[in-house]
């Protein structure tokens, strides 16, 4: 697919980003597009492999025909790309931006070179249809009947409903939010994800039948008994919401959150007004450490640094991932590797040094007599392996630390849902405590109530919420017609 030689000819080109001093004066979009013909370029560079890797178990979850439209990019067939990349995902315009791309870990050209840019060609295929008006809705010719209700609003419960609604069923998504989205409207920032695309896109819903019902919370505002006596069908799409906590002494000091009550208020108050209305938990001024090094992490650290606090660590309990490939991680595995993302390079621009230190445990919080964060105290740990290849950590003795602190955000990982559903249903939890609901099936021990996303699998990517929302939907469509 692309060009035969494409690969030989043409290097590959990301979008380009604005410079980090710039766009740490807003919260807009920061990727500046390539031009046509360079992103034609970059379509020439998909191989005609044997196996496309990309669009395999290891690559796609969606199993995005990935080949396909790069070869339609670069033959400037840009409305057949559109329509091949619609055929398998719902929302190219979500994953275009914040999937972290395993499909280029596993594009056969990254075995000798630097992959092919799937990820910026998807997000270019999907920008320039909208551009171009091929995105526009399409109703359902016929209605079945039939009624789902859908819990909650994130990518899976989207995805399940969009499928849903196009197979004829009336579909309804309840969201306890005041905006539709889950975490594409409140947990990712507005740099990553624009929440006008959000909004755009959940209005192609509306026009093509799916119904919301915002600032209803299933489980204390309605009953789910209530929703399963009424619907034809329930989905529990609500996401693993419940974080991870430190409980380590001092944990009670005012100053330490949640990194998703940071994010969620932050991006709450920028949309209600700009955040003028104080309705946030603010860093300016303040001396920042997050703790979890993941994207959840690297969010609070550029949404800290567009506050303007004055000070900035990123604290990861791992050892330093390497730069390349090790055994560990075989190609065409997606491996943990050390890489900068956004808020790094912000960093290293605002303060002049990377943020992170790794292999580092926190060990107390610190405070005053007002009940106000200080700082923490940390110690470094080693990483070794068993003799049955099990990492094990200890820590280093002599290495206790003082940090100073007035703001401390917690993004160590979710422990799964929240209990209101589960409970009032009495569904079956698997040993993570999610919902148990054996996959390619999504049925749930109650017969009319299926699962689907991160309440299903645990805390995941959005591309694979998005194939588990269609794969339920798939489901709930079967168990509807009989």
């Amino acid at each position: 697919m692309g060009k035969p030689t494409g690969f030989l000819e043409f290097d590959r080109q990301k979008v380009k980003d604005r410079a980090p001093l710039d766009r740490l004066k807003d919260f807009g979009e920061f990727l500046v597009p390539l031009k046509d013909t360079e992103r034609r370029s970059q379509g020439a560079r998909c191989m005609d492999c044997g196996v496309p890797f990309c669009q395999s178990s290891y690559g796609c979850p969606v199993d995005n025909l990935i080949p396909e439209w790069n070869d339609l990019i670069y033959r400037g067939k840009d409305e057949e790309a559109f329509r091949r990349l619609r055929k398998t995902n719902n929302f190219p315009e979500f994953t275009g931006r914040v999937c972290p791309a395993p499909c280029e870990t596993a594009c056969v050209l990254g075995v000798t070179s630097p992959a092919v840019t799937i990820k910026d060609n998807e997000a270019w295929i999907i920008d320039n249809a909208y551009e171009k008006g091929w995105m526009v809705p399409h109703r359902p010719s016929v209605r079945t009947g039939k009624s789902v209700a859908v819990i909650g609003s994130g990518p899976s419960g989207l995805a399940a409903a969009d499928q849903l609604n196009q197979a004829g069923h009336k579909a309804t998504v309840f969201e306890r939010a005041d905006r539709v989205g889950g975490l594409l409207m409140y947990g990712i920032p507005n740099m990553k994800l624009e929440k006008t695309l959000v909004d755009k896109r959940v209005q192609l819903l509306r026009d093509e039948g799916v119904e919301f019902k915002t600032g209803v919370w299933v489980g204390k505002d309605l009953k789910t008994v209530d929703l399963v006596k009424d619907f034809d069908a329930v989905l529990v799409a609500t996401g693993a919401t419940k974080p991870r906590d430190l409980p380590v002494p001092g944990r009670q000091f005012r100053g330490v959150h949640f990194a998703m009550d940071f994010l969620k208020a932050n991006t709450k108050s920028l949309l209600d007004s700009q955040l003028k209305d104080g309705q946030y938990i603010s860093a300016a001024g303040k001396k920042v450490i997050v703790i979890g090094g993941g994207d959840t992490g690297n969010d609070c650290l550029g949404t800290s640094l567009r506050h303007g606090c004055t000070a900035l660590e990123n604290f990861e309990v791992l050892p330093q991932p390497s730069e390349g490939r090790t055994e560990e991680f075989p190609w065409p595995t997606y491996p943990r590797l050390y890489k900068a993302d956004y808020g790094h390079n912000e960093a290293v621009a605002r303060f002049g040094k990377d943020p992170r230190t790794y292999s580092i445990s926190t060990k107390e919080f610190l405070g005053n007599d007002k009940g106000e964060l200080t700082g923490l105290v940390t110690i470094d740990v080693s990483w070794t392996k068993d003799e049955k290849g099990a990492w094990k950590m200890a820590e280093v003795p002599g290495s206790e630390r003082t940090w100073e602190a007035d703001l401390v955000f917690l993004a160590l990982g979710f422990l799964g849902p929240e209990d209101e559903i589960i409970a009032e249903l009495g569904l079956e939890r698997d040993p993570r405590s999610n919902v148990k609901a054996a996959y390619g099936k999504f049925a749930t021990s109650h017969p009319k109530v299926f699962s689907a996303g991160d309440a299903r699998r645990g805390q995941s990517l959005v591309v694979w919420a998005i194939q588990e929302g269609r794969g339920a939907a798939r489901e709930i469509d079967t168990f509807l017609r009989g």
